[in-house]
This record gives C-alpha cells, sequence and structure tokens, in this order.
C-alpha cells in the first residue's frame, strides 16, 4: 500500500494529519466524515500505519517532515497493510448496525496495553450505524479514553451520530472526489476509454469506489438498454411501457441506479438545448434518437420531476410496481 499520496483530491484532510504527526498531537479520537468511496478507510490505515511506523518513529528526534511516514517497509507497516497486525481493529456493522456488544468487546480489548505497537488503532466504519445502546458505550470510552489508543470512526455526516460523540472527536472532513481525478484513475488502473471513463465519473458523484464499482459491473451496458427503451417510449403501446415498469420495480437492488440514469438522461437533453459542454452521456450525443434542438424544455422539466418525485417515494417505501409504473406512464407522455 503507498502512503498518503495515493489518497486523491483529499489534499486539505491529508494535510491535517500530517500536520497532527509532526506536531506529536495526535488526538485520542478522530472523526472522518464525507460520502463513501473517498478515501475515509483507506487513510484511516495509512493513519493506523503511520502512528506506528517503525523508520518514522525512529527518525522524528531528527526533525524528519511528516511526508516521509508511513515508510509502508517496516515490520509495523507490513502487518498493518496485511490486516495481521494485532493491535489495529476494525469494527464494521452487524447487518445494519454497529451493536452494544461489539463495542463493548472493543472496550475490554483497549483496557489493554498494546501487545507491540506504539498506538492501538481502533476502526469503527460506518458509526452512524450505532444504535443509541453501542453509541453511548462507546461515549464511555471517548469520555475517558484508554492509554497508547487511538479511535477513529468513519461517518457520511456529523448529524448522523450523537452530538456528545461528535464533540469529543477531532472532525476532519474529506470531499468529493473531481470528475478529472476519477477520470485519472478510471483511465490508468480500470482500463477505461477517456469517453467513457467521462461518463463513469459523472454518474459516480464524487466517489472513487462507486465509480470504480460502475467500471467493473454491466452498467454501461444497462444504460444503453434503458435510454433505449426511453428514447422510445413514446413511440411504443402502453404495454411496453408497462412491461419496462415491471422489470425496472423487480429489480429493486438496482432500481435507484436506473432512476438516476434517467435523471442523466433527459437532463442532459435539457441541456443540449443550450449548449454541449455541460452533457454527461457525451458518448451518446451522436445518436439519432437523443433528442432534437426543437425539444419543449417545459416537457423535459416535467419528466425530470417526475423522475424526482419517483425517487422520494422510492425511498420513503412506496409501493415499487405502482411508483415505476406511473413514472413510465409519465414519460410517455408527449
Amino acid at each position: 500500500m503507498p502512503g498518503f499520496e495515493s489518497i486523491i483530491d483529499q489534499q486539505k484532510p491529508i494535510g491535517i494529519l500530517r500536520a497532527l504527526l509532526e506536531q506529536s498531537a495526535v488526538a485520542h479520537a478522530l472523526l472522518f466524515t464525507g460520502i463513501d468511496g473517498v478515501g475515509k478507510q483507506t487513510t484511516g490505515r495509512l493513519f493506523a500505519m503511520a502512528v506506528n511506523c517503525e523508520s518514522y518513529l525512529e527518525n522524528t528526534n531528527s526533525r524528519v517532515s511528516a511526508d516521509s511516514a508511513p515508510c509502508g517497509q517496516c515490520v509495523s507497516c507490513r502487518k498493518i497493510i496485511s490486516g495481521n497486525h494485532p493491535d489495529v481493529l476494525h469494527i464494521q456493522p452487524q447487518g445494519n448496525l454497529i451493536r452494544i456488544d461489539q463495542i463493548r468487546a472493543l472496550g475490554r480489548t483497549l483496557a489493554m496495553k498494546p501487545y507491540e505497537a506504539r498506538y492501538r488503532v481502533a476502526m469503527i466504519s460506518d458509526a452512524h450505524r450505532m444504535n443509541p445502546e453501542s453509541a453511548n458505550a462507546l461515549l464511555k470510552m471517548l469520555e475517558e479514553p484508554p492509554e497508547q489508543t487511538l479511535l477513529v470512526l468513519t461517518a457520511s455526516e456529523t448529524s448522523d451520530l450523537l452530538p456528545t460523540v461528535v464533540s469529543r472527536c477531532q472532525r476532519v472532513r474529506f470531499n468529493p472526489i473531481s470528475i478529472p481525478g476519477i477520470c485519472r484513475e478510471l483511465v490508468s488502473h480500470c482500463n477505461l476509454s477517456p469517453d467513457v471513463a467521462r461518463v463513469v465519473a459523472a454518474m459516480a458523484g464524487g466517489s472513487m469506489g462507486r465509480a470504480i464499482a460502475m467500471s467493473r459491473s454491466d452498467w454501461l451496458e444497462r444504460r444503453n438498454w434503458l435510454v433505449r427503451e426511453l428514447a422510445g417510449l413514446r413511440q411504443a403501446p402502453i404495454s411496453v411501457g408497462l412491461a419496462l415498469a415491471q422489470r425496472l420495480a423487480q429489480d429493486k437492488d438496482r432500481l435507484a441506479e436506473s432512476l438516476e440514469v434517467m435523471l442523466s438522461w433527459f437532463r442532459d437533453r435539457l441541456v443540449r438545448l443550450y449548449g454541449s459542454g455541460k452533457i454527461i452521456n457525451q458518448d451518446l450525443i451522436s445518436l439519432p434518437d437523443w433528442g432534437s434542438q426543437n425539444e419543449n424544455p417545459e416537457m423535459l422539466l416535467t419528466k425530470i420531476r417526475a423522475v424526482r418525485a419517483a425517487e422520494k417515494a422510492v425511498a420513503a417505501n412506496a409501493n415499487l410496481r405502482l411508483t415505476i409504473e406511473g413514472l413510465i406512464l409519465r414519460l410517455s407522455e408527449n
């Protein structure tokens, strides 16, 4: 695993962490916030490596820059990279929750001295999934932090956690990754063409993790299929639209993804009326069914609102079949 330089577009949070290292001012608890897939987990592991890096610790008296940590080569770094370090722990949700038994077990471990590390590091992923009981159990640890222990919590937003937990952590905010940053990674490491990489990057919403998952799945083929279906709705009989609605509703695990594709498609057609600089699906712009320059912008706005309304209904656990059938009928209107 390389060092902090591998974390894309996160200069500010990485700068904060390096400053903590150089000042020997590591807080007992850090809270990394930001959307999924922007490097919070990887940064947590790198910071665990840095605070325990044997090469860096040996040279701190020589005022070696924190840019040199972690080295990735010492015994401690290699153990953390391989996931075999006894003093680096990882708590993840069991199902949808982090349960009180997990936090209590963590507390018993943290009450003991580290086996071999300078700092025992406990990473709690998706800390917003703690139920009230587990959050209060963690709060007791934060109020009386064990010596030689560093807690690293990750969450989407501080508002998802108990305010008392947030107040006892040093917060580090991670930003969505830029489209050019995601593009470069997809072209370099996922073997995507620049055109396809731009589309995936634009649809990934600033998440490198999501972009990589999309590049490795059949997302592009599914998008192309769905765009063809949408383009043919106005000329197709109602039975074809209802069949499409049934297929989309049955594949509920990918329904949110399908609705996002719909939004991008109608948004692109609206943007095209005023120029093509901000179009997401650039690779489809030359297709004959893209749409004409004479499209009614109000009708496109109506369809965009219909998709957004369907997204809200799905999020509110409305009946999927009825919601998507209603949406498809509205999208079929001329």
